[in-house]
């Protein structure tokens, strides 16, 4: 399957690694080694996540706590995977690639598959973002219409009045449909892409979705005489939660009307340079605060991620200095809205898509 390409600029290749100098050169200029406060979250997240699951089966005979934790492991979930996961893919937390791997491996025991995300994300979403058929992130769903210049079918059509009940749902899609799908279903992207997965990833896929909801719903049933009611419920209540939270941090990201959504020509070559395409289909959030950087994990600098994601998130706010002051002086769009800003442009997104309605003419129209 033959990849889109990138059209070759020697002039933005020139300015791109003078960019990277100016990164590298503030990060070195860095006293301390920030990724261990990454390596600190890497013992405590678990230990939260796992904690809140045990005081929850414990405490069968008092149903709101054990809502209560289940809905702390939603949250915790959410929070293992901006700061944890995310950066153990791209082999940020520890210098030892092994170590970077176990943490990785984390996703499979909290309900995802490890191997499969991980060849969405970085050799998919990260190569090809905003791309239809390719950035497997930001995916062409069923119910939900995304991409512009795809014409709105059927229940999409009404897309922008439904969503607020089909996106609760984004995790138990991507736990118990989108990773089987991904490793056998022969028309996906991934497979496509990456030809069939190996027989033991294929087992380990299996083997740890059935760990995971044993432990989650049957353990408690079975051996503490949690009411199954209560076990189902709490769990389903869990992925609810973590879904908006997740949702909550990632589309403000990505699929907005002021980014752009590159359509390969006939050739398969996209519109833009490497480097102009990171910064026309991503945008950053104005928000800024402790609360986002050391909790969210930065999520609020996308932009800095996508352009360097060799650097773990702890150095974002600086390397997001240089890529705003670089895009200034050499004519590059740099995008930055508040969060409820790009939420509310995310919905706008939707109506538009949903009413096949050209992004360009919207824009024309605004600008007159």
């Amino acid at each position: 399957m033959k990849h889109p390409a990138y059209p070759k600029n020697t002039d933005e290749i020139h300015l791109f690694n003078e960019l990277r100098k100016r990164v590298n050169q503030r990060i070195e200029e860095i006293p301390e080694n920030r990724d261990r406060y990454i390596q600190v979250k890497a013992i405590l997240l678990p230990i939260v996540y796992f904690g809140s699951y045990f005081l929850a089966i414990f405490n069968g005979d008092k149903p709101w706590l054990y809502i209560a934790c289940y809905i702390a492991m939603g949250l915790t979930l959410v929070l293992i995977y901006l700061n944890l996961i995310h950066e153990a893919a791209h082999s940020n937390i520890y210098k030892t690639k092994k170590f970077n791997k176990w943490i990785l491996n984390l996703f499979d025991f909290i309900g995802a598959n490890s191997y499969i995300w991980q060849k969405r994300h970085i050799v998919s979403h990260h190569a090809f973002p905003n791309v239809d058929g390719w950035d497997t992130d930001v995916e062409q769903s069923g119910p939900i219409k995304i991409f512009p210049h795809v014409e709105a079918k059927g229940i999409q059509k009404y897309q922008d009045k439904y969503f607020i009940f089909a996106y609760p749902f984004y995790l138990f899609n991507w736990m118990l449909v989108r990773d089987f799908r991904d490793f056998f279903d022969k028309k996906r992207v991934i497979y496509k892409a990456h030809g069939e997965a190996p027989k033991r990833e294929k087992v380990k896929l299996i083997l740890y979705k059935l760990f995971y909801l044993f432990y989650q719903i049957a353990i408690p049933v079975l051996f503490l005489k949690v009411s199954f009611g209560l076990a189902f419920g709490a769990w389903i209540l869990e992925i609810l939660v973590a879904s908006i939270f997740a949702l909550f941090v990632l589309l403000p990201l990505h699929p907005l009307p002021d980014n752009e959504f590159p359509v390969p020509d006939e050739h398969n070559n996209l519109p833009f340079s490497w480097l102009r395409h990171q910064l026309e289909v991503t945008n950053d959030l104005s928000n800024n605060n402790w609360f986002i950087r050391h909790v969210l994990g930065n999520f609020n600098f996308h932009v800095a991620h996508h352009l360097f994601p060799n650097y773990s998130y702890v150095y974002y706010n600086e390397i997001t200095e240089e890529i705003e002051n670089f895009a200034h002086e050499n004519g590059f769009v740099y995008k930055r809205f508040p969060l409820l800003t790009a939420l509310s442009k995310h919905y706008q997104l939707l109506k538009y898509n949903a009413n096949n309605v050209p992004l360009k003419h919207v824009f024309e129209e605004l600008d007159s």
